[in-house]
């Protein structure tokens, strides 16, 4: 690993926030210091390309203008705010922290990232962002993009996939942040990250900061950062029923208050393990074990038959589905044992529903 001197540290302190002061991104959450905003954007910045969060976050700001309105909102409206930007639990951790700010700080946020960690749902990089960028505390705020940046930097080659190596990066940029803006450090450094310094593809030839990235110097940009590979997602395989009631309503399953896509409202959809089936079962043996599990969970007697469509693939973290459409009538719509309701085509739009459902939805629509 390469160390600085003071000088370098000094010039490349310069020379990072002149470029910044030019050709920073304009961001709606970047036009004040306010804690919320930057909360907020943060959040929604996780796992999600920024050009995707900004629609999502402008309308957030629509529906919960204030910590107060966020901590009020019903979990409907919540959920529905979110859907699409998937990891549910964020947006309910954000209510619950929200929530947490009435109750125990009277509203008012905490101004050093050590107290921000109290916070449920905020972790060190959030932390760091919201007390650098709104209470100029000189901390960083190590997220992906400084993991990438640093480790070019300097040559740092420790396995980013080990929690202990984020305090050896916290360490290292806490002796170059300067103390006099570190919030425009911290968001210079993002944006250095996701444009002249990405993972895949780095245009360093042509950077501000060419000068000092000694991987790049040294011909080895890309074996930065070092990070070992997360295991494959498991594979689970699902019966998507697309089922309609006499009525021509459709029948739509809320998911259990826990785990994946809590709360969240799909098409019933039926887990093939859970069905009784051979190892070379055939399509109409898929339809028969379906109906006899929609009559024993559900006590609903239903006709269905298999979709001629591509199966839908939709990978979570540590999950692959792959989702089968077969299309059902219901014969009787008593709905007593059913964890769901019956849905209008004019009130699905209402419901909230995870992208993986969306993903559904389109390739129904193929077969018409």
């Amino acid at each position: 690993m390469i160390e600085w001197s003071p000088a370098t540290i000094k010039a490349f302190q310069t020379t990072l926030l002149t470029w910044f002061d030019q050709e920073g991104r304009d961001l709606p959450w970047r036009r004040d210091h306010e804690p919320y905003h930057i909360w907020v954007s943060e959040i929604m910045l996780q796992q999600t390309q920024v050009q995707t969060v900004i629609p999502y976050y402008e309308r957030f700001m629509d529906w919960f203008p204030t910590v107060q309105e966020l901590a009020a909102a019903p979990e409907d409206r919540l959920l529905k705010a979110w859907e699409g930007l998937g990891y549910y639990s964020r947006v309910r951790n954000m209510q619950r922290c929200a929530r947490q700010l009435l109750a125990d700080y009277d509203g008012q946020w905490p101004k050093t990232a050590t107290e921000l960690t109290e916070l449920i749902g905020i972790g060190p990089y959030t932390a760091g962002a919201i007390a650098s960028i709104a209470f100029n505390e000189p901390v960083p705020a190590v997220d992906g993009n400084a993991f990438r940046v640093f480790s070019r930097l300097l040559e740092i080659d420790a396995d980013i996939a080990k929690p202990q190596t984020r305090q050896l990066f916290e360490q290292v940029i806490a002796k170059i942040i300067p103390v006099d803006r570190p919030g425009d450090f911290n968001q210079a450094i993002m944006d250095l990250g996701s444009s002249y310094m990405t993972a895949r593809n780095p245009d360093s030839e042509h950077s501000p900061v060419k000068a000092f990235n000694q991987a790049y110097l040294d011909g080895k940009e890309l074996a930065y950062p070092v990070k070992t590979k997360k295991p494959r997602p498991v594979p689970v395989d699902y019966v998507a029923v697309m089922a309609k009631v006499p009525t021509g309503e459709w029948l739509m399953t809320q998911r259990p208050s826990t785990g994946m896509l809590a709360n969240l409202w799909t098409v019933p959809l039926v887990k093939v393990d859970d069905l009784d089936l051979a190892d070379d079962a055939t399509e109409d043996d898929v339809l028969v074990a379906v109906s006899t599990y929609f009559k024993r969970d559900y006590q609903l007697n239903l006709v269905g038959k298999e979709l001629p469509l591509k199966p839908v693939s939709h990978t979570f973290t540590h999950q692959k589905w792959t989702i089968q459409l077969l299309a059902g009538q219901v014969e009787e719509a008593d709905l007593a044992y059913f964890p769901g309701k019956v849905v209008s085509d004019d009130q699905l739009t209402d419901l909230p529903m995870p992208k993986v459902q969306d993903k559904i939805w389109q390739r129904y629509r193929e077969q018409r």
